[in-house]
């Protein structure tokens, strides 16, 4: 435990445990013995740490949060699994991350600059990318890869095993049971791919010739002939564009859960 650490006398630090510089535990908090904190953690009062789980530099996290805990996976059965969060997350009342299973990895893994609101859910064997943001009681299965810059709407589901693509986003009160393109808008209580973050990519300050690209080739996914793949195949060769590019390589990888194509 580093000496500039501020623990509050009511919270209870388990043996074993890694408290780096400047954090600090506030009341009534739970660190278990396989924990690590980075530098500059910051925890409010009731917060739970459990399991092997690290804690990356400068991360809030607030009151009820529960991080670390075991898979909600019946073949668990106490293997040695692990749940990495890297820097700068805000982590909200109520959020419940897993550690990963054997069967999926080992490991959970969140990303830096994210923010998870009040109730978020990460399961098991997920894998979160930088600046995500899941909205209130938003909920990632096990074996989800979430992209970069995603945006998940409050009380939406993310199917076990679905891929979301870089820039996404997902409308409120969604169910999402297939792969999302990067940069695809999804809403509907059935997710569907209506179309394009438009909004998003004009904020990253994404040119406007690759914005028209973009919309060209998801015309071309939605209405072009033969199947969504062999559309996906033709888009690199009709339009030079490294985002564009992202989108084929992404439909010609691989998937468990199959495609959101255009409604």
């Amino acid at each position: 435990m580093d000496p500039s650490a501020n623990i509050h006398p009511s919270a209870v630090v388990e043996d074993g445990a890694t408290i780096g510089p400047a954090c600090v535990v506030g009341p009534f908090s739970h660190i278990g013995a396989d924990v690590t904190l980075a530098r500059g953690v910051v925890l409010k009062s009731h917060v739970v740490l459990a399991g092997i789980t690290e804690i990356g530099e400068d991360c809030e996290i607030f009151p009820f949060a529960s991080i670390g805990e075991v898979p909600q996976d019946l073949k668990f059965d106490g293997e040695k699994t692990r749940l990495i969060v890297g820097a700068r997350n805000r982590i909200r009342e109520g959020v419940t991350m897993n550690t990963g299973t054997t069967g999926g990895g080992g490991i959970t893994r969140v990303g830096d600059d994210c923010l998870f609101m009040t109730g978020a859910h990460v399961g098991h064997d997920t894998t979160v990318g930088n600046r995500v943001i899941l909205a209130n009681q938003a909920a990632l299965a096990g074996h989800c890869v979430v992209a970069d810059d995603v945006i998940i709407g409050g009380l939406s589901g993310i199917h076990q095993f679905v891929r979301l693509g870089r820039g996404a986003i997902i409308g409120a009160v969604t169910m999402v049971t297939n792969d999302v393109i990067p940069f695809g808008l999804v809403q509907g209580p059935r997710g569907e791919l209506d179309g394009l973050n438009l909004v998003g990519l004009k904020r990253r300050g994404v040119s406007r010739a690759d914005i028209s690209a973009l919309r060209a080739a998801f015309q071309m996914l939605r209405q072009g002939e033969g199947q969504f793949q062999e559309r996906a195949m033709r888009l690199s060769e009709d339009y030079d564009s490294t985002y564009v590019d992202e989108i084929t390589q992404f439909i010609l990888g691989e998937s468990d859960r199959g495609f959101l194509t255009p409604s």
